[in-house]
């Protein structure tokens, strides 16, 4: 068996048409939407909308952790933008469903798949084909190992569409219960795999997904989320911890084989 495992996808529909060639089935792991590329400032619907200069000096506060100062540039532009008439949310839905549109077409079947925090769950049963299934707190058998997935973010100060509570992460963890790969979007929290070395900060890891894999003792827990980690794999007692890859800059899938 051979499952191909990918996660932040940001826009990059050309590679994920590929993703799946001589996989058996593919996984991903969200964060399909390309709203502002931290490595091409000229990419993604920040940029679309503001230009390359904007959004090279968010990226500016935003590493610099002056997350006041960029909120503050933020409504700047928005308040702009609304003045036109356009309006911030039905620009962005419209900027995100024509992304949407042309990465789930780009799905193989079958496709496993999840949210990533920059996601926005109530979009993709639109999209999703009768190839793709979407799940997060719950479980599916591939190949005769049993798969969890559960998506999203936890709550920061970047205010992302698909950030939640600690609380109701860890209910979805648990949902999820004993299995074979733990599929997430956010890593586990351990620093040297939440440290981004190219954003310079921690990105939020998951306590209860740490206390899941310490007790539960799943074969594998892969997850993205944080671009540059530290540490790409880390053994946690019987579990391989992995990053599989910020697919949007590498176009390369993991590969999962039993």
């Amino acid at each position: 068996m051979r499952v191909h495992v990918v996660s932040d996808v940001h826009g990059n529909s050309r590679d994920l048409a590929t993703a799946g060639d001589g996989a058996d089935a593919l996984v991903c792991l969200g964060d399909l939407v390309l709203f502002l590329d931290y490595a091409d400032h000229s990419r993604g619907i920040f940029p679309d909308l503001f230009g390359a200069a904007n959004a090279a000096a968010l990226v500016e506060l935003r590493t610099d952790r002056r997350f006041d100062e960029a909120r503050a540039l933020g409504r700047r532009l928005w308040g702009e933008l609304d003045r036109t008439g356009a309006g911030r949310e039905p620009v962005i839905e419209a900027a995100v469903r024509r992304q949407y549109a042309e990465l789930f077409a780009a799905f193989p079947t079958p496709t496993y798949a999840t949210y990533g925090n920059v996601d926005i769950p109530r979009l993709w049963p639109e999209y999703a084909g009768d190839g793709t299934t979407v799940l997060d707190g719950q479980r599916v058998e591939i190949g005769g190992r049993v798969f969890g997935f559960v998506g999203g973010g936890l709550t920061t100060p970047m205010r992302t569409p698909y950030e939640i509570s600690d609380e109701e992460y860890a209910a979805k963890i648990e949902a999820v219960g004993e299995v074979d790969v733990l599929c997430t979007h956010i890593p586990p929290d351990v620093p040297e795999l939440c440290y981004d070395t190219v954003a310079r900060r921690f990105e939020r890891g998951s306590a209860a997904l740490l206390h899941a894999i310490r007790t539960t003792r799943p074969r594998y827990s892969l997850f993205g989320h944080v671009h540059q980690p530290l540490a790409r794999r880390v053994r946690l007692g019987a579990t391989e911890c992995v990053n599989v890859g910020h697919f949007n800059a590498t176009g390369t899938p993991y590969v999962l084989e039993w």
